[in-house]
């Protein structure tokens, strides 16, 4: 096999995504392997992890497949190295703003989740003899 694809074992290994879960996605729509072995087997590349690792990233913040799909439409887009007009530039770049201003309050909502949690794992803590 060359360098440049990959089966959906070793994918699987990279981006800490279980071969459902890879496969799922390729369902859904919001990756496709970039090649089929003569085998028939799913061959995915470099680009294709990438995609696969802000999908695994997106997922803990509570984004939607829709919401995943709708992301990546625009950055593909917007990596395609078309001359866009102007106005689908700026519009392209206001919906990957958006997705920014999400990510960072779902961050900050998980922050406060976490502080209450390891609150609470010290007042269960504190009610343990010392040992």
């Amino acid at each position: 096999m060359s360098g440049e694809h990959m089966q959906i074992g070793e994918v699987a290994a990279r981006t800490e995504l279980s071969l459902r879960t890879i496969r799922h996605y390729e369902e859904t729509g919001l990756v496709i392997p970039s090649a089929r072995s003569q085998g028939g087997f799913r061959l995915y590349t470099e680009a294709d992890v990438a995609r696969l690792m802000v999908i695994r990233r997106m997922k803990p913040l509570g984004f939607t497949l829709d919401e995943m799909r709708d992301l990546l439409a625009a950055t593909d887009r917007l990596d395609s190295g078309d001359r866009l007009p102007d106005a689908e530039h700026e519009q392209l770049l206001d919906r990957v703003r958006h997705f920014e201003e999400a990510a960072q309050r779902r961050v900050a909502d998980l922050r406060i989740q976490l502080a209450r949690a390891e609150e609470f794992a010290d007042t269960l803590r504190g009610r343990l003899p010392v040992t």
